[in-house]
């Protein structure tokens, strides 16, 4: 493991290559291609039925996360980010219904409402990681500016497509870039929690997603009753239960 001096700056770095790299993209418009998802099927009147359903595994995360938070205090969190556990979880549950607010009527204005708190999830748990593996102090300071980063690649990309020139970098980045640093502050940094093998679980099922979600169609023909987009709603949600489960069962390698 590189020493403490080091691990802060190939973090740095990380960053700075990620931002200069995604200013120099060339602006990214909103497909329009985006909101025409291979399963189209209605089911008790619901449009995009499975698109919408699937949904529901990201509100029982959240409504769980959050019960056990608040109500059991039966998660071992460092309390002094306990804003952000909150925000994460209460965020899974707005994610279920923006998504599927969205896949009802999948367009660019409805899309808002999936992104938005996608954004606060992100940033949410990024912070939790800085928190728990980094600096509790810097986690603190960092969580109301990157908040305020995602919300703000949202309403920026709101209105650059208002504009006609829609631009999706600075949401790419927020959604990308905590994916990215995961991995690196996991295998760079200490944990005083055990079950560290949880994290690699709940990364490795967002890649998942990930791939469904590219191989929509491809898997829809392959499966023909579900769409590589619904299985990517399950598999993310399926990550977030991991996540509630590791913050539920570890226990303090600090005695």
């Amino acid at each position: 493991m590189p020493p403490g001096a080091t691990r802060y700056r190939i973090l740095i770095a990380i960053c700075v290559v990620a931002v200069v790299a995604t200013a120099l993209l060339p602006r990214i418009a909103q497909d329009p291609l985006y909101h025409q998802f291979a399963d189209t099927n209605s089911l008790l009147s619901i449009p995009n039925a499975f698109n919408v359903l699937s949904n529901l595994l990201f509100a029982w995360a959240g409504a769980a996360g959050l019960y056990r938070l608040v109500r059991q205090k039966s998660l071992h969190i460092e309390g002094r980010i306990y804003p952000a556990y909150c925000c994460f979880f209460a965020a899974l549950i707005l994610i279920a219904i923006g998504s599927a607010y969205y896949h009802w009527a999948p367009d660019n204005q409805s899309l808002i409402w999936d992104r938005l708190p996608m954004t606060v999830a992100f940033m949410s748990f990024i912070t939790i990681l800085i928190g728990e593996r980094l600096s509790v102090s810097l986690a603190k300071k960092l969580f109301p500016v990157l908040l305020a980063c995602g919300i703000a690649s949202i309403v920026y990309w709101h209105f650059s497509e208002l504009a006609g020139s829609g631009d999706l970098r600075p949401y790419a980045l927020v959604q990308f870039l905590p994916m990215l640093l995961a991995p690196f502050i996991l295998s760079m940094f200490d944990s005083a929690y055990d079950r560290r093998a949880d994290l690699w679980w709940f990364i490795a099922w967002f890649l998942v997603a990930r791939i469904c979600e590219v191989l929509d169609s491809q898997i829809y023909n392959w499966l023909i009753f579900v769409s590589g987009h619904s299985l990517k709603h399950l598999t993310a949600g399926i990550a977030c239960l991991v996540f509630l489960r590791y913050l539920h069962l570890r226990r303090s390698l600090v005695q």
